[in-house]
């Protein structure tokens, strides 16, 4: 794939005419150790070792390199952000330079104390991952016995006066939990309610049928969404994602290719979103070798799919391509096997028949998770 565009002379975006952009977000992504063993973990299928994680001080230069380029946030994210010792001097060094830092945690390894240090160093924001409202039900799909945890920390993060963002994983096998969700999310006092149904990339693809909801289950939960809207205006914001397989025409995967937010892997590698790396043939740069701001402006990676103009029909004529960019180059490889197809969760596209099988597979009896086994 990474031949499709070559890069000469000329800087690649001049070639293409795309107009220059400033991501406002950057997820790090410290490590890919993490204490649960989710089956629909987002992180790539071959892990990256500890061993091989990028140092304190390649961090800190780039998160100068980030502030630099004019990026706002700053995500620390995982695996389980909190497993890396040196959590601390990063957030401290985000503050530093301006950054707004969100941690991303399971939250099962924090403790007050560090979460009180933490704050003192600059850290603006938590959210907590659930994946689910009660302890039988989230343990099992994390494979760890943690919800209890989940709930203190989120306490914790209250009592100390910080937003909390309560990050909840749906599917088909906790989506009769929404209302109590919604609920639990209120009572913990958050601000934001991110109820996000499981993507299908990495080792979520692997799960799907395990997790897929039926139609009847995403007509509830989308009504229900929609009524606490209503209800809770004013007391907590709630983001709501469905799967691309009911969908008809394709999300706007982060803001699009190369627009609005970028990557950084533990090993430095920088990508346009979490799951780049399952695109077989893509050649991603690391920060140990090229600068931040190049990687994004000129690296073949990001102007493969940067704009409109490497786009088939029928997206090229399409009234929406600056409003979905195309969709997901990730969901487009997986499902057929091609990143520059036509995204299928299109209505449009020539390859909507692949959503045949999983969809047909929703409606009978969920199989048992393969859990993710994630070493230190």
């Amino acid at each position: 794939m990474s031949d499709i565009i070559e890069q000469g002379t000329e800087p690649i975006a001049a070639k293409l005419g795309v107009d220059r952009v400033v991501p406002y977000a950057v997820l790090a992504e410290l490590t890919h150790r993490c204490p649960l063993q989710c089956p629909y973990c987002s992180n790539p299928l071959e892990l990256e070792r500890s061993s091989n994680e990028l140092e304190t001080k390649d961090w800190l230069r780039v998160i100068d390199q980030a502030a630099e380029m004019g990026i706002l946030h700053i995500h620390f994210s995982g695996g389980e952000p909190t497993v890396r010792k040196d959590l601390e001097v990063l957030v401290e060094g985000a503050a530093k330079v301006g950054l707004y830092s969100n941690l991303i945690t399971s939250a099962v390894l924090l403790t007050r104390e560090r979460l009180k240090t933490l704050q003192d160093m600059g850290l603006d924001h938590v959210q907590v991952s659930f994946q689910g409202t009660t302890a039988e039900i989230s343990n099992r799909v994390a494979g760890y016995q943690g919800h209890e945890k989940k709930l203190q920390v989120s306490r914790w993060v209250r009592e100390l006066d910080m937003p909390l963002t309560v990050n909840a994983v749906m599917h088909r096998q906790n989506l009769h939990q929404l209302p109590d969700m919604i609920n639990m999310a209120v009572e913990l006092d958050a601000e934001r309610l991110e109820v996000a149904q499981v993507q299908y990339y990495g080792w979520a693809l692997r799960n799907r049928a395990a997790f897929l909801p039926t139609r009847e289950q995403l007509d509830e939960a989308t009504e229900r969404v929609e009524e606490a809207r209503s209800r809770l205006k004013g007391i907590l914001v709630i983001d709501y994602v469905v799967p691309d397989y009911y969908a008809r025409r394709p999300k706007s995967c982060m803001g699009g290719w190369g627009r609005q937010f970028l990557n950084i892997a533990p090993s430095g590698r920088v990508l346009p979103c979490h799951a780049a790396e399952s695109i077989d043939g893509l050649k991603f740069d690391s920060v140990k070798d090229k600068p931040l701001d190049w990687i994004w402006e000129e690296s073949a990676a990001f102007n493969l799919f940067r704009g409109t103009d490497w786009m088939p029909e029928p997206c090229q004529s399409c009234d929406r391509r600056e409003i979905d960019w195309g969709g997901c180059r990730c969901q487009a490889f997986a499902l057929t096997g091609n990143a520059a197809n036509v995204d299928p969760a299109c209505e449009f596209s020539p390859h909507r028949d692949v959503l045949e099988m999983p969809l047909k597979e929703s409606s009978s009896a969920p199989p048992d998770f393969i859990y993710r086994r994630i070493g230190g």
